[in-house]
Parts: structure tokens; sequence; C-alpha cells
């Protein structure tokens, strides 16, 4: 581990001289998806239909365009997007159109687009208490060193526990006759774990301490990150292209800071669950009728 460390400190002294150092990294993010459906009757034509679309929203490309500095990270442009009616409303909140991060300055820049309406948040970068694990493996060409941490939920919640979470009070209070409502006013909201486990891989051949999305800080290039159900992994790096980019923070959309965008989202979407559940318990009445 130690001689890890003084290669990692030669190669990070090296890269510091060039001031043109540039790289781009693809990134493809893939997520696990509870297939079940909520266990409600749907032909199969249904069920491929719902699950083409929500692999089309969980299924992305993202390019990660950095130098030693700062980075942006944003979502590789598609021929055909796919509607997904609210749920693909709400899921764009999930995910940024451009995300800036500046480790120089410990700030960053997110704009995403919530039910029609831009959104920039501007808030402090935070730093990560990452492990370093003496296990390697390679991805593509890059020897790749393995470190975890632990990861903050914010304030958004998780739509598939919610969706989950729905459709048991839904059952309970069917069970029971009692009003929706009231139940969750009793305290009975969907609970999410405040912290998620993360695993990471970077290679010091690419001394930058950058990484995909929020990740960043250590002593090499994220090639991939684990998180819960969701994997970024880099399949393909260009360094130092002659064509530079400029990297730069977004501008557009309405200023707000990551705690207030966290409570934007998380109305709507109680707003949306609560509609759920009360269309499903009707539906519910009028089948038995």
């Amino acid at each position: 581990m130690k001689t890890l460390i003084i290669l990692v400190s030669m190669l990070t002294a090296l890269l510091t001289t060039a001031q043109d150092f540039q790289g781009k990294a693809y990134y493809f993010s893939k997520t696990g998806m509870d297939m079940d459906f909520g266990r409600r009757q749907m032909s199969e034509d249904q069920k491929k239909a719902l699950a083409d679309r929500m692999k089309s929203a969980l299924e992305k490309t993202f390019i990660l365009t950095f130098d030693k500095n700062a980075a942006t990270y944003k979502e590789e442009a598609q021929l055909e997007t796919t509607g997904g009616g609210r749920w693909g409303a709400m899921l764009s909140g999930f995910t940024s159109n451009n995300f800036y991060k500046n480790i120089k300055t410990r700030e960053y820049y997110d704009q995403r687009e919530f039910y029609g309406k831009n959104f920039l948040i501007r808030d402090s970068l935070s730093g990560y208490n990452w492990t370093l694990v003496n296990e390697t493996k390679k991805i593509g060409k890059y020897t790749c060193f393995k470190a975890t941490t632990t990861k903050k939920m914010s304030g958004i919640m998780d739509w598939r526990a919610m969706r989950r979470k729905a459709r048991q009070i839904r059952e309970e209070n069917e069970k029971e006759g009692v009003n929706g409502s009231a139940n969750e006013s009793n305290g009975n909201r969907p609970e999410m774990p405040k912290e998620i486990e993360v695993t990471a891989w970077y290679t010091p051949e690419i001394p930058v301490n950058q990484g995909p999305g929020v990740y960043w800080g250590l002593p090499g290039l994220i090639l991939e990150v684990q998180e819960g159900r969701t994997t970024l992994l880099c399949n393909k790096i260009v360094l130092n292209t002659k064509e530079k980019e400029e990297i730069k923070a977004p501008t557009k959309g309405k200023k707000v800071s990551q705690t207030e965008f966290d409570e934007i989202t998380r109305e709507k979407v109680e707003e949306m669950i609560e509609q759920f559940s009360t269309q499903r318990r009707g539906g519910s009445r009028g089948r038995r009728n």
C-alpha cells in the first residue's frame, strides 16, 4: 500500500505540470428493476411495454469531461426520447442534465428538469471518507483498485420504495377499513435508509481525483461505481485530444440549494403517491361491486 501511495504521489506531481491536461470518460448506467410490477394483473405485452419504458429511463450513457480541477457530467445526446407519463416526468428530476463540480473551490452546479420546470442547484461539494482496499481488477486496459464508502441519502425518496409502500398502505387500509391519509398521518410514511454502501474502482494510471457524477476524491480516475442497485461503468476513455472543450458551470434554471430542490421533489412525489393510492383504492372497490 505504501508503494501505491508513493506511485500516486509521483504521478500526481507530474500531472500538475500539465496545465492543458483534459480527458473524456464515457459511462453506462444500469439499475436493477423490480419486475413483478406490484403483482398487478397485466398482459405480457403490457409488462414488456412498461419494462421497455423503465429501461429507457434507467439505462443511460454519460460523458465525464475533466481536467485536474473541474469536470462536467452530462447525458449523451439521444436520437429518440420516450414519454413515460407522470412517472417519466418524475424520473427526470432524479437525473442531472448537466452536473459540474470543481474540486478546487469545493462547489457543484446541477441542472435538472422536473415536471417541465428547469432548476439550477448550486451547493457545496461534499467529500467522501473512502476506505482503500487492497484488491484490484482490470477495466479495459487499466488496472483499478477498490475503495468503499457510505453515502448519505438525500431528502428525495426512492420512488420504487414509495410505490411498494403505497401498495402496502392500500392493502392494509382495505383490510382494516382505515382511510389512507389518516393512516399516513399516524406516522406510517415510507422509510428510507439513511446511508447506502458505495463501492468504487479507480485507476492511478489516470492520476486525477475525478469520477462520475458526485463521486471524486480518490487517487485516480474512478471507472466504476456500484451504488445499491445502480452500477456506473466506464467503457471508453479519451485523453489529451487536440481540441479542448471548455469546462464551465451551467447557468440556466431557477437557482435553488440542494435542500430546497429535495423538498420540492419530496412534496411532488408524496402527492403522486397519494393520488396513486387513492386511484387504486377506488378501482379495487369498483371491481368488488
